[in-house]
């Protein structure tokens, strides 16, 4: 268990001048991020295969406890605002709840009957579980049970075969070696798990559809940022001025995809369509639209 073991390089640490904790600590910082490239192939063989799945209608799921687990929460529910991912295909678990997210809970890691929730997982599904240690009893369990339903798996671990690596169908091992304080995976653990997840979620949502020309084209305005984001998209990609934007966005009942396609000349109906038609992917929709082959 690297990330538990003392690194004899740090046991004076707590003496040495400010500079030098910081320079240490910034350096596993760098080792997180490389920890990361390493694990390249294995983050894009997941996202493909987690890519047809969730194109049918299955539900993203992301489990695990203490700092792990707050991380991969963070992820899924970014994933709503960015990308317009919906809520009911969202099932966040941390162990402990919801109070886990902001304090600790005592032996909440240790659960194994929180598999139980995943009863309405179907093979339609994807589990991401995430656990410095893989061997955290919670975040195992919720694999297990995900896998027995025929949902596929994933497992993020930063200890090199370990359980949550092995049982998982696709493991993705991040090398992060020793914490410059023993133990302490919300540092270099934590940056690469961070990473990982927002690779692997961001690299699926593109896959998908969510992206077009590097703009975020299914973003939610929930506040006045997002929806002056919204008029600033649809004039940049189709040059249009800022009233028929508003006019698009009126017809289009605040769908940018929808916007810019009647902004190109397409009518309501066969926006529709191509977008149906297209899986929801705006490029593809465009030469649908225009007659072009998708």
């Amino acid at each position: 268990m690297t990330t538990e073991r003392p690194s004899p390089r740090f046991t004076d640490i707590d003496i040495w001048e400010p500079a030098d904790v910081l320079e240490a600590m910034i350096g596993g910082q760098f080792a997180a991020v490389a920890a990361v490239r390493a694990a390249l192939s294995a983050i894009e063989r997941a996202a493909l295969a987690m890519e047809p799945r969730l194109a049918r209608g299955g539900r993203l799921i992301y489990a695990g406890a203490g700092t792990s687990g707050r991380l991969a929460v963070q992820d899924g529910a970014e994933l709503m605002p960015t990308f317009g991912w919906p809520r009911e295909r969202l099932l966040l678990l941390i162990a402990g709840g919801g109070p886990a997210m902001m304090q600790a809970v005592e032996g909440a890691e240790d659960e194994v009957g929180r598999g139980s929730e995943l009863l309405e997982v179907g093979a339609g599904d994807v589990m991401v579980a995430v656990a410095a240690s893989g061997t955290t009893p919670f975040t195992l369990s919720c694999l297990r049970e995900a896998k027995r339903r025929g949902a596929l798996s994933i497992g993020i671990a930063n200890n090199r075969d370990t359980p949550l690596l092995r049982e998982a169908e696709h493991g993705i091992f991040l090398d992060t070696g020793a914490e410059p304080i023993a133990g302490s995976t919300r540092m270099n653990a934590g940056t690469a798990q961070r990473i990982t997840l927002s690779l692997l979620s961001t690299l699926v949502m593109i896959r998908l559809g969510h992206v077009y020309r590097g703009l975020m084209v299914d973003v939610q305005a929930s506040n006045t940022k997002l929806t002056r984001r919204k008029r600033e998209m649809l004039c940049h990609l189709t040059g249009s001025c800022a009233e028929d934007v508003e006019a698009a966005l009126a017809r289009a009942n605040g769908n940018v995809k929808l916007a810019v396609l009647l902004l190109k000349g397409a009518t309501l109906e066969t926006a529709h369509g191509a977008l149906a038609r297209a899986g929801g992917k705006l490029r593809v929709a465009l030469a649908i639209a225009a007659g072009g082959n998708a």
